[in-house]
């Protein structure tokens, strides 16, 4: 109840301003907590925290365990032992309980080790938050800055209105300054106040998104046009070897194995135009009596392999017009889109 109270004291308090004032109030709010999340030094020390915690509360459960050995022993033997050895174990059984409960209240008790230490390792972090809170407000001309894990409870909160990246990227700019030359700083500026321009304008963000989507898909179709070029390229030097190993493999009589393992289509093609003919299977028999040696295969002239060439290259050269022509049709739909959508979000 109290809490609402306040809120709605605050809520009045500033309708009482902005009427007083007659201009628009600027409202911002923080979440300590996600940003004491986010913040490195302070996520480790967390870690090496919950690790001492973790020793403390194994302890307390040895003591129990012991205190719980020590009760199952008593009623063992109670029947056997005296009035007063009973009453000696009872006494320090209770003994060992009360010290067991004073061990865990100090170190989990409201004002234990764990609470002590846990305030000791935000509060330079708090430190930095708040100063860095006051930087924002007075440069971005904010009225009220609540913190939303704070005691006031916040009934309703619109993103638009949460500065905490911002209280964050001051923060860690604070501690990279040191590490950064004049210019990487500046450029980190830059980047930083296009980052709250964006927070703070959820329009622009989404103009933003759509921009960096097309300069991504811009990328790929440059990188997939490199890769199609090596690729044509490689297989142009594939062609051309295997064609010049088969000149010489004619030229020498030979067919040679390489020549074979590297035909492709194009060779095949080139093949048919050709106008030699198969050699005969078997020698003709001489008129001396002596068998005659085969006949070699006429090769490719150099007019029909210029031409077989500049076929070839006719044939490149019309594939990537058209695909020319189909990415400038995409980018112009791509173009309109984006239009239609900025009249769209403008309206």
């Amino acid at each position: 109840m109290r809490k609402q109270f306040l809120f709605i004291f605050l809520a009045l308090i500033v309708a009482n301003t902005s009427q007083a004032q007659g201009k628009t109030t600027r409202i911002g709010y923080i979440d300590m907590e996600y940003i004491l999340e986010n913040v490195s030094d302070y996520k480790e020390a967390k870690s090496q925290l919950e690790q001492k915690a973790q020793k403390w509360k194994q302890e307390v459960e040895a003591k129990k365990l012991n205190i719980n050995t020590l009760k199952e022993s008593l009623k063992t033997e109670k029947a056997l032992l005296t009035k007063e050895l009973i009453e000696e174990r009872e006494t320090e059984i209770k003994f060992l309980e009360q010290e067991m409960i004073d061990y865990q209240q100090k170190q989990f008790g409201s004002d234990g080790n764990l609470m002590r230490q846990k305030a000791a390792l935000a509060k330079p972090i708090q430190d930095q938050v708040f100063t860095a809170v006051q930087d924002i407000a007075e440069a971005k001309n904010y009225d009220f800055i609540f913190d939303k894990s704070s005691d006031l409870t916040m009934l309703f909160s619109n993103k638009r209105f949460d500065i905490s990246d911002q209280v964050l990227r001051v923060i860690n700019r604070s501690e990279k300054r040191e590490q950064l030359t004049k210019k990487q700083l500046k450029d980190q500026e830059a980047k930083e106040n296009l980052e709250n321009a964006i927070d703070e304008n959820p329009a622009m963000a989404d103009r933003q998104k759509a921009l960096d989507e097309k300069k991504a898909a811009r990328e790929k179709l440059i990188q997939d046009r490199k890769l199609e070029q090596e690729a044509k390229r490689k297989e142009y030097e594939d062609r051309r070897n295997a064609l010049a190993a088969e000149r010489e493999a004619k030229k020498n009589g030979t067919v040679s194995g390489t020549a074979k393992t590297t035909e492709t289509p194009t060779t095949e093609a080139a093949k048919t135009c050709t106008t030699a003919k198969p050699a005969a299977t078997s020698a003709a028999p001489s008129t001396n009596g002596t068998e005659q040696a085969p006949t070699a295969e006429p090769t490719m002239t150099k007019a029909e392999e210029r031409q077989m060439l500049y076929e070839q290259r006719k044939k490149e050269l019309e594939e990537k017009r058209k695909k020319i022509l189909e990415e400038r049709e995409a980018a112009k739909k791509a173009k309109e889109a984006e239009t239609q959508k900025t009249n769209t979000t403008n309206n």
